[in-house]
């Protein structure tokens, strides 16, 4: 009976797992360039990489750290001993601003006495030497408090002050907005003067004839005082006329239009008493009282 040769034949072994990514793994076995390899290996070979071999070399390491070193401990060292010598000048900086705003306030203090002495001196001057006139030369210099019936005029900015538009200041250049500016008070002023006031006050501030109104930046001054909204104009005179003779006058219509055009808040009432400060003490520069029988009383010119 013949017997079947055993199978001898080897099977074939199993394919990788990683067989279908040869690129990856050949990027993984090579990761560093051949030159770039050959290259470092020259360097190691030849003794030129790493750290420097020669004293010399070693030497001049040592000596940029020492200076590094040094330089960074002086930079430090300069900057803890400044500090305290600009905290001490900061110091004597805030002493010197306190010092100096205490001597301001010292001086406006004295010129407020100065003033109040100077009009209260003027007013006597006038009562003593104005005779029957004296009473009406002070009443039209302002430099008397006066009360008596009146009108009280409210004038203040909108409340939205980004409006635009031309409206009776026509030129935009003039910041057409909402805001109340000092050429509308001028215009309101001079209004109520043409209508038959006897004496006005803005916010407590008495004008005479040589009062301004002018501005700076948004702020409205009134004789260089800044003032600020509302604006309460107080003015002696017949009230009920006075309130109509405005309203029908071309300011008065004026001031109608900013309410219509901006939203200026305005507001104008007959009272049966307003009480206005004097004015501060009047300087006349260049007028000079008219003496009997001068040059001046024969030509009619005046001296300046």
């Amino acid at each position: 009976m013949s017997q079947q040769s055993p199978d001898r034949s080897t099977a074939s072994p199993p394919a990788r797992p990683d067989a279908s990514m040869s690129l990856l793994n050949n990027v993984m076995d090579h990761s560093l360039d051949d030159g770039y390899a050959e290259a470092s290996a020259r360097r190691r070979a030849d003794g030129s990489a790493g750290l420097p071999r020669t004293l010399k070399s070693k030497l001049g390491l040592a000596a940029g750290l020492v200076v590094a070193a040094l330089v960074v401990t002086l930079g430090a060292a300069e900057a803890r001993i400044s500090a305290p010598v600009v905290a001490k000048e900061r110091e004597e900086l805030i002493d010197r601003i306190d010092a100096e705003t205490q001597a301001a306030d010292a001086l406006e203090s004295d010129v407020d006495e100065l003033r109040s002495d100077v009009s209260e001196r003027q007013r006597k001057a006038l009562d003593q030497h104005g005779g029957d006139q004296g009473q009406l030369v002070a009443l039209l210099a302002g430099a008397t408090p006066v009360e008596g019936p009146g009108v009280k005029l409210i004038v203040d900015d909108a409340k939205d002050t980004d409006q635009g538009g031309g409206g009776p200041r026509e030129s935009t250049g003039f910041a057409d907005t909402g805001r109340v500016r000092d050429r509308d008070m001028q215009r309101v002023v001079n209004g109520l003067w043409e209508s038959g006031a006897e004496a006005i006050a803005i916010n407590g501030q008495r004008l005479t004839a040589l009062s301004a109104i002018r501005a700076a930046g948004d702020a409205i001054l009134v004789d260089n005082r800044p003032l600020v909204p509302p604006y309460t104009v107080l003015a002696v005179g017949d009230g009920k006329k006075l309130v109509t003779a405005f309203q029908d006058s071309a300011d008065g219509q004026y001031l109608q239009a900013l309410k219509e055009s901006f939203d200026i808040r305005t507001s104008i009432s007959d009272q049966a008493e307003v009480r206005l400060p004097a004015a501060p003490s009047l300087i006349v520069r260049t007028a000079e009282p008219k003496a009997a029988g001068s040059g001046a009383a024969d030509t009619g010119k005046g001296t300046s």
